[in-house]
């Protein structure tokens, strides 16, 4: 029997669509060497898949001695002119967008970037990939709270548990994992073995919505309860 395909698709952004990770890491490699400090691969790491706001106070504490607003939008810039240069399109991303979007799933995209920086990368998408986006500017708490999950789920008007989450980072899945969708992980930087996801996968390349479907059909599964019946 065919699995019915979820009531919404909801993506991280930074990893997931787009490997913009090296991206950032150069941004805060800049702005800190700026100030005289040093920037490590291992620092740049433990920021992955986090809230502007944390990662400002983190590079504060790095020597930049900027207001955290001026550094996000300082490192927010440089990023989005590396991405006006080239779009690093993660494998496989792409092309499940587009088939989503032509089995007519609704798509949401769920970053903790800010506003500007989630619509430049929504606009170099061949089409209108989404139907509700948020950001780092529509929510109070950021990932791994689950709100911006649920947000974006209530701006879609599906129930969360209908959802599939596809995220790249330990963050952003304890955040999805929280709000009660189905989460598929795909490694990118980052192990995702302890995360918390159900499904992890290498790579997006070659999947399609029944890979989607069938991954919700199984986390039904293991949510339902097992009916029992006495017996004389």
């Amino acid at each position: 029997m065919t699995e019915s395909l979820p009531a919404a698709v909801l993506w991280d952004m930074d990893g997931t669509i787009v490997d913009t990770e090296p991206y950032w890491m150069r941004a805060e490699h800049d702005i800190v060497e700026s100030f005289g400090g040093t920037w490590t691969e291992e620092a740049a790491k433990t920021l992955i898949g986090s809230g502007l706001d944390r990662s400002a106070n983190i590079l504060q504490e790095f020597g930049v001695d900027l207001p955290a607003d001026v550094i996000i939008d300082r490192m927010s810039d440089e990023v989005m002119a590396q991405i006006s240069a080239h779009v690093p399109w993660r494998p496989g991303a792409l092309e499940l967008l587009t088939a989503l979007h032509e089995a007519g799933v609704p798509q949401a995209l769920v970053t903790m970037s800010i506003g500007r920086m989630a619509r430049h990368v929504a606009d170099h998408i061949p089409f209108e990939a989404f139907s509700a986006i948020v950001s780092a500017d529509d929510v109070v708490n950021s990932k791994p709270h689950p709100e911006a999950y649920l947000l974006a789920a209530a701006l879609l008007g599906v129930e969360i548990e209908q959802c599939v989450a596809i995220e790249d980072s330990v963050t952003g899945v304890t955040s999805a994992v929280a709000s009660g969708a189905a989460v598929i992980g795909v490694e990118h930087l980052l192990n995702l073995d302890d995360s918390g996801a159900l499904h992890i996968w290498q790579t997006l390349g070659g999947r399609t919505p029944a890979d989607l479907s069938a991954v919700l059909a199984e986390v039904r599964s293991a949510h339902t309860p097992v009916a029992t019946g006495e017996h004389s």
